[in-house]
């Protein structure tokens, strides 16, 4: 995480008193944007926990999401080796592309990026009690029935693989997934905290 001392540290000279800064989705890792900052936009995204950049257009600061609302909240700033490069950890709101879309590089998505959009789509019909979708049902129904779901779906993927049949161990590992993604939204557990585990289970 870069402090303030480390801010004046950076390699300014590289860009002429400006440095290139990415922001990347602090999840998913889906890279959403790429800007330039001087050192006044760096410290105010520090300060203020906006990602903040130097608009050489309007020759002034500029917050991401100022218009529009969707703004970048910062979770934390590292650097490369070179200090040269800066990497903004953020969580979005809404799309980040004056196109409408998730991010202004498509083709950057990573796989888990679905993953974690189809757990914020469970998020929502959790929150909205009134829905009448097949996650907030089943969610109405309480953790019996998930952790029934779970069972059925965990012996329909065994039957598929006893099976040898390739097709039905996706579908079926897919619905399972699903399922868990639900499970585990019901007790408030974020994917991103299995993710977590996981790397420091590999890391051992």
């Amino acid at each position: 995480m870069l402090t303030y001392n480390d801010i004046k540290n950076l390699n300014w000279k590289k860009f002429k008193n400006m440095i290139p800064a990415i922001a990347q989705h602090y999840i998913s890792g889906e890279i959403l944007m790429f800007g330039y900052m001087n050192q006044s936009a760096c410290i105010h995204t520090l300060e203020n926990k906006l990602f903040t950049l130097y608009s050489r257009k309007k020759k002034r600061l500029w917050v991401k999401g100022e218009t529009s609302k969707n703004f970048l909240h910062v979770k934390k700033l590292t650097t490369d080796c070179d200090r040269d490069v800066i990497l903004v950890h953020v969580k979005p709101v809404g799309n980040t592309c004056h196109l409408n879309r998730f991010s202004c590089f498509e083709s950057s998505k990573p796989v888990y990026s679905f993953l974690l959009q189809l757990e914020n789509i469970i998020k929502l019909r959790k929150k909205n009690t009134t829905d009448k979708s097949y996650v907030s049902n089943l969610l109405s129904l309480g953790r019996h029935r998930i952790a029934q779901k779970i069972g059925e779906e965990s012996v329909e993927v065994i039957i598929a693989f006893l099976e040898k049949n390739s097709i039905n161990v996706i579908n079926e590992s897919s619905d399972l997934l699903f399922h868990l993604l639900v499970l585990l939204q019901s007790i408030d557990i974020d994917f991103k905290l299995i993710i977590k585990n996981l790397k420091c289970r590999t890391n051992k």
